[in-house]
């Protein structure tokens, strides 16, 4: 955030007048936000990776827990099935990146 208050579009945009506010939110803020973004969504699927050790370590019932017992029991289907849902999940929310990203920089969006 430092560093995109002090870009020259948003001196631009104090120059014209504009409440500093609106300066703040629709200019900096938004700019300052994308790298955020993007990293949250791609830092999804490690979480994924942790479900799986904390619910081994806390014996907690849920998918991580499904899937070591169904790695301990050798079975494939339990495990394929488990893989394509923690896939779909990290894909879907890399889609939600995207259009996040696409909202907050109208440049990133595809004509």
């Amino acid at each position: 955030m430092l560093e995109v208050v002090n870009a020259d579009y948003v001196r631009t945009a104090r120059a014209k007048g504009l409440m500093e506010r609106r300066v703040i939110v629709r200019h900096a803020l938004r700019n300052a936000l994308i790298p955020v973004v993007t990293l949250a969504t791609l830092s999804f699927g490690s979480l994924f990776g942790g479900t799986v050790i904390t619910e081994t370590i806390y014996a907690l019932p849920g998918m991580g827990r499904y899937f070591i017992d169904a790695l301990n029991g050798g079975e494939t289907y339990e495990i394929m099935a488990w893989l394509m849902i923690t896939a779909a999940m990290i894909v879907l929310f890399n889609l939600i990146g995207d259009v996040l990203l696409g909202f907050l920089d109208p440049k990133i969006r595809l004509e």
